[in-house]
């Protein structure tokens, strides 16, 4: 439409507005169309002409920038039951943060289904990860910056781009779990030339079935242009025993050993244990800190004379300026899986959730439910070994182990009490994630009786688990 025909069609519209007849303002070509037609037709005639004319004739073309989309990935569960949506997106809604949302998808896709797209879709990069089902889509969402590439099923290293970075991760780490010798020689060949973000996060993929045979591959890594891929890299190998080899490192050790004191515990065994020194300024706490953040647990033992097994035994628990935690921070990143196992039972006796926290990327399931239980069974000051809960499988709890546990009797106490300060510190959505179907209708009716009400947004996540509990008789389609 030029601006000489959007004139005409303003001056006819205004004169329908006003009640005057629009013909004479019509252009010729109209007034041809409606000649022959009565009087008392033609201003109707008209009408519809300028009608078809603004909704089809004058579109506005499509800019050039846009790109049609390719279709959104059918996904290998089926869609959420429609009488399911509201109860998804009421949860959804009640999530605060992006992990309470994931939350609520994790449960979904542990019962069997996944989300409407049109109610929630996985963003294409996130602090949190989404449920391994959602991988297509998220791919499908970083597509508008790269629209042309292809996308392949089975990854390697001819077809490496024209995967996007979730596939392609999610790709390799299969390959990894089954074939650890092909995805170590798939980064081998690719992942120098990735950025260093997106490499530091496929080389991390080496810590499953970690081994020997990974050593010259990571000994290669000490020449990356990337700190943070050659810091990743001493790890790994101090993993599987392998000690570090430069200056700078052996220094680093020895200068975090002049921070720790070896002596004796025990009245009649006395066995040796290594404790942190009291240090008398805040520079040498922070130095302490950071050498604990750059050094590697085989170094540190080695220079203490010992094994790394044997300091983590022999740590003494319980030292100032959170030396602890950061000991925890070095073991988990740098011990073997024995010294994580072993410092963990220690963190677990001792009570100290914090550093416990700490060691949660590299505990196994079953210590991760552990660490869920002792959130229950501790209550709200065990709350921040909560996000184990995203690493193990959802609604696995049952109706004794949450209704008899003191974190759901703090938050009942909290609910009859009117309490909303407490009532958000422990919201009734975590019981959600964990409970089995049977348990969570158990939850909501005992929530409803301490004063909750049934549409409550906080049971709306425990409703859709009971919900889909009962699900398994619809048809899947």
């Amino acid at each position: 439409m030029n601006e000489s025909e959007r004139s005409g069609f303003s001056a006819m519209r205004d004169c329908w507005i006003s009640g005057g007849l629009a013909v004479p303002l019509a252009p010729p070509e109209w007034k041809e169309i409606v000649s022959g037609a009565p009087e008392a037709e033609r201003e109707r005639l008209l009408l519809a002409i300028a009608g078809q004319a603004l909704d089809v004739g004058f579109r506005p073309a499509a800019p050039k920038t846009l790109s049609t989309a390719t279709p959104l990935p059918r996904l290998a569960l089926p869609v959420l039951p429609e009488r399911l949506r509201p109860l998804f997106r009421a949860a959804l809604k009640h999530a605060a943060e992006p992990r309470g949302r994931m939350r609520a998808a994790a449960l979904v896709a542990a019962r069997g289904f996944v989300a409407h797209p049109l109610d929630w879709m996985p963003p294409a990069s996130s602090e949190v990860e989404a449920p391994a089902i959602y991988a297509p889509w998220v791919d499908w969402n970083a597509q508008a910056a790269r629209p042309d590439e292809r996308r392949l099923e089975a990854l390697t290293a001819d077809n490496w781009g024209d995967f996007y970075p979730s596939g392609r991760r999610i790709a390799l780490a299969d390959i990894r779990r089954s074939d650890p010798a092909r995805a170590r020689d798939l980064l081998q060949a690719k992942a120098a030339g990735e950025a260093a973000e997106a490499r530091l996060a496929l080389i991390e993929l080496l810590r499953v079935n970690l081994s020997a045979a990974d050593v010259p591959y990571l000994q290669s890594l000490s020449a990356d242009r990337s700190g943070k891929v050659k810091q990743l890299a001493a790890r790994l190998l101090a993993r599987v025993g392998q000690r570090s080899t430069g200056e700078e490192a052996a220094a680093d050790a020895a200068e975090l050993a002049a921070f720790i004191e070896q002596g004796k515990s025990g009245w009649l065994r006395r066995r040796v244990v290594y404790a942190p020194k009291e240090l008398k300024s805040q520079a040498q706490t922070q130095r302490r800190a950071a050498l604990f953040e750059s050094c590697q647990l085989i170094d540190l033992a080695d220079k203490l004379g010992t094994t790394d097994l044997e300091l983590v035994e022999a740590w003494q628990l319980g030292g100032k300026d959170r030396v602890d935690l950061a000991f925890a921070g070095m073991v988990v990143g740098s011990g073997s899986d024995a010294a994580v196992e072993k410092l963990a039972e220690r963190l677990w006796a001792a009570g100290d959730a914090a550093s416990l926290y700490e060691l949660m990327p590299r505990l196994d399931e079953a210590a991760l439910r552990r660490c869920v239980g002792g959130v229950l069974s501790g209550g709200s000051g065990m709350l921040v070994l909560f996000s184990a809960a995203d690493r193990i499988e959802p609604g696995t709890f049952n109706v004794d182990e949450l209704m008899r546990s003191r974190l759901y009797k703090e938050a009942r106490a909290a609910i009859a009490a009117g309490n909303e300060a407490a009532r958000r510190m422990v919201d009734p959505a975590m019981f959600g994630l964990l409970a089995t179907a049977s348990a969570a209708e158990a939850i909501v009716q005992d929530l409803s009786a301490a004063g909750l009400t049934f549409a409550d947004p906080s049971l709306a996540l425990l409703r859709l688990n009971a919900a889909l509990g009962n699900s398994s008789s619809e048809t899947k389609t």
